[in-house]
């Protein structure tokens, strides 16, 4: 995901003539799945362009911009190459282009196993019920917990998730609130992630033990396995 500011800023998802029925995607790539639930699991990943936001630990900035138009069809015929039950439809901020919901139904209806990684900004209301959507709340160590758009909770089922990504104890602090504030746990699955190179994994887990939370704390195995590069 990714983080924000002014409308200045947001890549613009506005099609040109004669791009009726496509997404501009960044990019389509076959990796381990690294997050949420899913985790290990071979998955397909349609990295959307485009984000409202500018979170301050963005690891996507790359999906802001540029990307190509597809075709929803040819998106479609692209993730069946790889022969993966998993699809995972990302950004940026996928959700900032209104076809993404075209291409969550679609692929839905094609048998797979969908989940949306989405910031917590935009209405997911109108997200395909099939669809696992893995939806952030921003911690104020994000830059971006203004943003936060609250009757998303009212959304969500109970497979779905939420992730809190934390950045410092204050972050910690304040996401602890949360979840006693907006009785996250009984909601749905809860995801506490450190910031890569902010917050030891240690740290955070022994935070989480002392305090007895009834969440999951999770670390990104992409990152492990291949760092921050590009296509994984």
């Amino acid at each position: 995901m990714a983080a924000s500011g002014g409308s200045a800023r947001v890549a613009s998802t506005t099609p040109v003539t004669g791009t009726a029925g496509r997404l501009r995607v960044s990019e389509i790539f076959h990796s381990i799945q690294g997050e949420a639930d899913a985790i290990g699991w071979r998955t397909v990943f349609v990295r959307l362009t485009g984000c409202p936001l500018r979170c301050v630990w963005c690891d996507t900035e790359y999906a802001f911009h540029g990307g190509d138009w597809r075709a929803i069809d040819d998106i479609l015929a692209e993730v069946a190459l790889h022969g993966a039950r998993h699809v995972c439809v990302t950004g940026g901020e996928p959700l900032a282009q209104k076809r993404c919901l075209i291409l969550l139904q679609k692929l839905c209806d094609a048998g797979y196993d969908v989940s949306l990684e989405t910031s917590g900004a935009l209405d997911v209301g109108v997200v395909d019920p099939r669809v696992r959507k893995v939806m952030d709340l921003k911690a104020p160590g994000s830059g971006e917990s203004a943003r936060n758009l609250w009757s998303n909770l009212d959304h969500l089922l109970a497979h779905d998730q939420i992730k809190i990504v934390i950045a410092s104890r204050a972050d910690y602090e304040w996401a602890c609130a949360r979840l006693v504030e907006h009785a996250l746990a009984e909601r749905c699955m809860v995801l506490f992630s450190p910031v890569h190179g902010a917050v030891q994994p240690r740290e955070l887990a022994e935070w989480i033990l002392a305090d007895k939370l009834p969440v999951r704390f999770q670390l990104q195995l992409h990152k492990l396995l291949w760092n921050d590069a590009a296509g994984h």
